[in-house]
């Protein structure tokens, strides 16, 4: 009963999402390969491919969905070669999932249609193994993922963050790649205008820098360029976590948002000194990325996936572009900042042929498949294994995104369902000077803990407590789930 009452849960999200827009998936199949783009990037249409050989009938057809575009064309170019040499009896057919990519998983399901496998990050949004696993959506690999090659490649025993591809002792996915933590990508040309010839180390420098630009820009550029689209997360928040602020107090098993005031107070100041581009708060990611790429403000920020969208998608040629680790406030490191394993795979439990479905995972985690991935500039290496056989000489502008000692996985919290506008849409207010600070702080603790101790008292979650929590290894510490 209680994996029905979820999958209602579950469907009901799904029909209130369809309701608002949700473009249905094209499940046309075509030889074309799809736009190089970047997931950030909300597209109105879903596309498919499927690489089926002439004997493509006889085969058994392995249904893969993913809501990556910005590596279809190496994708599909390794699909069509095992879909001509594998010796499995398999096509792979690929369908890319561009919008509400998990509520169309699970309407998929639902209607009985679902693929086999489903690419995931731990980015992906609407993502919730707590969900998956309960509505029995996706079934665990736990007993595959022993294979001995696939061990060796993926490292997988070192890859286990409960919450994220792990819970209850069963494994539900491996991550083969890693996406580093925010960085500042930034015009060296408008800085050395400016008179800097390195980017500063605190968060009231780089406020100070921002001013600079402006000033020498003269209404032809600007300091910094935010986006419509979680403008706190794209660095600021990247600051906030590596001078030893978070959200969630581990220790005490309570949301806490009080640690920001200081990084917000210095957000506003860049509003208040216009410094920021005129418009750009109102304006999606990728139409800053192309302002950012023809000079119009000097700061922007964003993680490794950056690599690619200056070198293919918004290619730069006419300024040289650096790539410096986020500021810190104080100017001392004392946390870590997030870092999201990526490019894994679900094996749906609706899946008439897992097996073969298991096979398909196995040649998407191989040494043969992420050797040219990683060396493309898709995706950092995850395991010591591919760091060490991987041709750095090959992977561009990805060199400058190396993941630093203080990136971290940290803990998953307790997903809890919130009331009114989460954490980082009041963020933005704040910003812009809609918003009091303080008054801001307060609401957001008391809806966030009001909402946490209303789900753990009616049984819905566990409330998280790490007592011997250490912000510069937060996954080291003892977990306990707690159930008051």
């Amino acid at each position: 009963m209680k994996k029905l009452v979820s999958l209602l849960i579950l469907m009901s999200l799904v029909i209130s999402m369809v309701g608002c827009g949700t473009k249905e998936t094209d499940t046309k199949k075509t030889d074309s390969t799809a736009t190089s783009e970047n997931t950030d990037t909300a597209s109105n249409e879903s596309e498919s491919t499927s690489s089926d050989s002439e004997a493509g009938s006889e085969k058994t057809i392995i249904k893969v969905w993913t809501e990556d575009r910005h590596d279809s064309e190496y994708v599909e170019k390794k699909i069509n070669e095992f879909n001509k040499n594998n010796d499995l009896g398999v096509t792979i057919e690929l369908t890319v999932v561009a919008e509400n990519y998990f509520n169309m998983l699970t309407m998929a399901y639902s209607a009985g249609n679902a693929p086999d496998i489903a690419g995931v990050s731990a980015s992906s949004g609407g993502y919730d193994i707590n969900l998956l696993s309960e509505s029995e959506i996706v079934a665990p690999v736990t007993e595959y993922i022993k294979d001995p090659e696939f061990e060796k490649v993926t490292e997988a025993s070192k890859l286990m963050f409960e919450g994220l591809n792990t819970l209850n002792g069963e494994t539900y996915w491996v991550p083969t790649g890693m996406r580093s933590g925010v960085r500042i990508e930034y015009n060296k040309d408008l800085l050395a205008a400016a008179g800097y010839t390195e980017f500063p180390k605190t968060l009231d420098q780089v406020v100070e820098l921002a001013k600079k630009v402006t000033e020498t820009g003269n209404g032809e550029y600007y300091g910094v360029g935010f986006t419509s689209s979680s403008p706190f997360e794209r660095w600021l928040e990247g600051v906030a976590e590596i001078s030893g602020i978070y959200r969630y107090d581990y220790v005490n098993g309570r949301f806490d948002f009080n640690g920001y005031k200081p990084i917000l107070e210095k957000a506003q100041e860049i509003f208040t000194n216009e410094s920021v581009l005129p418009g750009s708060i109102s304006q999606g990611v990728d139409a800053m990325r192309a302002q950012f790429a023809d000079g119009k403000f000097a700061i922007w920020g964003n993680a490794s996936q950056e690599a690619g969208v200056f070198t293919s998608q918004f290619p730069i040629s006419s300024f040289e572009w650096g790539v410096a680790e986020v500021p810190t406030l104080k100017g001392e490191i004392l946390g870590s900042e997030t870092i999201n394993p990526q490019k894994g795979y679900l094996l749906l439990n609706s899946s008439e042929h897992k097996d073969l479905a298991w096979e398909v995972i196995k040649y998407f985690s191989s040494e043969e498949f992420l050797k040219g991935y990683l060396e493309g500039g898709y995706s950092l290496p995850i395991t010591s294994y591919m760091d060490s056989v991987i041709d750095k000489s090959k992977v561009g502008r990805m060199a400058d995104f190396e993941l630093t000692p203080y990136e971290n996985v940290y803990p998953v919290l307790p997903s809890i369902a919130l009331e009114g506008d989460p954490y980082r849409d009041i963020f933005m207010y704040v910003m812009m000077g809609e918003l009091d600070i303080d008054e801001a702080i307060a609401d957001l603790n008391q809806r966030y803990n009001d909402a946490l101790d209303r789900d753990v008292k009616a049984g819905k979650i566990l409330r998280l407590v790490i007592k011997d929590f250490d912000p510069l290894n937060p996954n080291a510490g003892t977990f306990e789930y707690l159930t008051e």
